[in-house]
Formats: structure tokens, C-alpha cells, sequence
């Protein structure tokens, strides 16, 4: 009994890791991080959440730099925003947006965001970092 369990582990370890090959998070280099002001036709109709007050939209830039040598699909970016008196503006919220495909090698990125109009400017931009994808993601119940 014990030898059938074994073997059936080891078939499943085997042939499972062979007909569904795992793609491993990818780190991706975040520099030139930077903000501006969105501009009033982008900004339209932003609002914070739990604020009955307008919300400031901002532009997040920077540059992701991908040494895999393989374009990078799904790309979470992660960094922590605060205020000019560092109170946090998106209170437990680590991942700030994402970028479908970053090819090898430099490219720019912008996210969109929304400051409650309380949390006065100049924004102070931490910890960024970004991860994605070498091959396809699909999420459970997905059909391609």
C-alpha cells in the first residue's frame, strides 16, 4: 500500500511539473520615479474613496528596467505614497496599478492615481518595485 502511494506521488510530481510548467515572478529595476498633476480631461470625475471631497489625480512615471531577456507580461508595481506631513495616501495598499507587456530592456510607465484633496502636495514616493510574468497568466477560470 505504501509502495502504490509512493509511486502515484511520484507520478504526480513528475508528469505534473512536466504538463504545467510554473512561470516564476520575474523582479523587474524601478527607477526615475516621479509625479505631476493629471491634467483636467484625465482627471475628470476622480473621486477618493470614503471622502465626499474631490480627489487630486496624479501621474505616477518611471522606468522599468527588464534584464530577463523575455518580455514580461502582467506587471505589478508596488511602492508606498504619502503626503507632505507622511500620512499614508493609500492607506494598506501596497500594489499601486500594472503594465501589461514591458519588453526587454528600458521602458517608461505611468499610473494613475487619486490623493484626497485633504492630503496636500509634495507627494513622497517609497519602496518601488515591480514583478511580472516571462509567460501568459491566466486566472482560474479563464478561457482562452
Amino acid at each position: 500500500m505504501a509502495f502504490r502511494a509512493t509511486l502515484v506521488a511520484f507520478w504526480i510530481i513528475c508528469f505534473g511539473l512536466i504538463a504545467a510548467p510554473a512561470h516564476a515572478m520575474t523582479p523587474l529595476g524601478v527607477s526615475d520615479i516621479g509625479y505631476e498633476e493629471c491634467s483636467a480631461e484625465y482627471a475628470e470625475g476622480i473621486v477618493s474613496a470614503g471622502s465626499l471631497d474631490r480627489a487630486t489625480c496624479y501621474l505616477i512615471t518611471g522606468t522599468l528596467t527588464n534584464n530577463s531577456g523575455k518580455p514580461i507580461l502582467n506587471a505589478d508595481i508596488f511602492g508606498r505614497i504619502f503626503d507632505k506631513d507622511n500620512n499614508p495616501v493609500m492607506q494598506n495598499r501596497g500594489r499601486l496599478g500594472g503594465v501589461e507587456y514591458v519588453p526587454p530592456g528600458e521602458s517608461a510607465f505611468e499610473i494613475r492615481v487619486s490623493v484626497a484633496s485633504n492630503q496636500q502636495p509634495p507627494l513622497k514616493l517609497k519602496n518601488f518595485k515591480a514583478s511580472g510574468f516571462v509567460g501568459k497568466v491566466r486566472r482560474q477560470g479563464q478561457i482562452d
